[in-house]
């Protein structure tokens, strides 16, 4: 089939720009996308596609809209949202149970999933996000799940393709999207499996991850097969975020840790430093799929945060943010990938704050500073808030038109739970 895009200034889009004529074709899930620009600062956009089978035989799409950026000047007040953890195996079907011996995989227990009525428009915390009305969305990775450890593991080209197709159908999701743009970073689940690194023969492959994730997601234009996923964006005068790739470039997470050993790759770090020293942004947010700060559970060796990990990486970072004093310069760190909320700061001085897990099923609570099973035994972290109940939820942050922010932290019914002013 055939499809195009229209984008105006009204909603009925009268005088809008076309795109050229595009092919949907099996090859990239006959998704079709066109990178769009000329467009305006701070204006509210509408959109919708023109498809059919061929191009003289058509039909038009529902209306979506999005607000273009403000633009280093701008000073209006900016909110968003990020997110993590958005299972929905657990949340339609259940924990895992036994392993079924006729098939090898783990069955599911339907009476842990979620039982309330709205259950088809999929995930509660998403009509709680749509009320708050946000600027922009941030999935920050695990936004579907390859191994999901049972019968509806993804291993292959089709069945990958199948989980982003059964999570963004959800009514919920279309509804959001139509009205809130979004950006997206991956992590491990949506790269292969839970702690994957690009080593090793086990299904499915780091290539093919990284593949199906930029096909996916709006992540990079579509025409540049050399496009990096990670990227920076200044929204206005008092707001900039970066957006980091934490699996493509990384160091075998067996490895010895050191300074040989590397999550972002010498490119990112060198590219990251620049654009940090550069900003004038009142507030400066690196926004990464894994936690920097913690703490974290000490079994694991994916992240920065952990023993035989990437710590050595991850300090040297925050060395290099204090030594230019960007810490008291509105430089904070927001993390996905943990089922539980937290704002901490490192003994360096840099505070983190985890979204924790979108659904509720997929939440936990968290390590604290000196559990011994955590990667700080010796409490060398200050945590200044984490989650006393499990519960699914997302973190909300607002830059005001005064140059000031709140970090805000909510169940997936909009109970605020935790508020940080700064």
């Amino acid at each position: 089939g055939f499809a195009r895009f229209e984008i105006g200034i009204t909603r009925e889009l009268k005088e809008a720009k076309r795109t050229p004529w595009l092919k949907s074709l099996a090859h990239n899930d006959f998704i079709v996308k066109f990178k769009v620009s000329d467009l305006k600062s701070d204006t509210r956009y509408f959109y919708r596609v023109i498809y059919g089978a061929n191009k003289s035989n058509t039909q038009k799409g529902p209306v979506g809209s999005f607000s273009t950026l403000q633009g280093v000047a701008g000073t209006k007040e900016v909110s968003f949202v990020v997110v993590t953890g958005m299972n929905y195996m657990s949340f339609h079907y259940g924990k895992l149970g036994k392993v079924d011996p006729k098939t090898k995989r783990r069955t599911r227990n339907l009476k842990t999933s979620y039982q309330g009525k709205d259950k088809a428009l999929g995930f509660p915390a998403l009509e709680t996000i749509q009320k708050l009305k946000p600027t922009f969305f941030v999935g920050t990775g695990d936004n579907i799940y390859y191994d999901s450890h049972d019968a509806m593991e993804a291993t292959t080209l089709p069945q990958m393709r199948q989980k982003w197709h059964q999570q963004f159908r959800q009514p919920r999701f279309i509804e959001l999207f139509s009205q809130v743009p979004t950006y997206w970073e991956k992590d491990d689940h949506d790269h292969r499996f839970d702690d994957s690194d690009r080593e090793g023969n086990r299904p499915p492959l780091s290539d093919l991850g990284i593949a199906t994730f930029r096909e996916q997601v709006p992540v990079v234009d579509p025409l540049d097969s050399e496009a990096k996923t990670y990227r920076t964006y200044r929204m206005n005068k008092h707001l900039q975020i970066w957006l980091v790739e934490g699996r493509d470039y990384r160091s075998p997470n067996k490895m010895k840790d050191g300074p040989d050993k590397t999550l972002w790759g010498a490119e990112q770090i060198a590219w990251l430093k620049r654009t940090l020293l550069e900003s004038d942004a009142t507030f400066k947010l690196l926004i990464t799929p894994t936690p920097m700060v913690g703490p974290d559970d000490a079994r694991k060796k994916d992240n920065h945060t952990n023993i035989g990990g990437f710590q050595h990486e991850g300090r040297e970072f925050f060395k290099w943010i204090v030594a230019n004093k960007l810490h008291q310069k509105g430089f904070y760190t927001v993390c996905g990938d943990r089922h539980w909320q937290y704002h901490a700061r490192h003994p360096l001085g840099v505070e983190e704050f985890s979204c924790g897990a979108l659904v509720d099923s997929n939440s936990r609570l968290g390590r604290k500073p000196g559990d011994p099973q955590s990667t700080d035994p010796d409490a060398t972290i200050k945590q200044f808030y984490t989650q006393k109940y499990r519960s699914g939820g997302f973190l909300r942050v607002v830059i005001t038109s005064k140059g000031t922010a709140r970090f805000e932290f909510y169940d997936e019914h909009g109970q605020e739970l935790y508020r940080a002013q700064k």
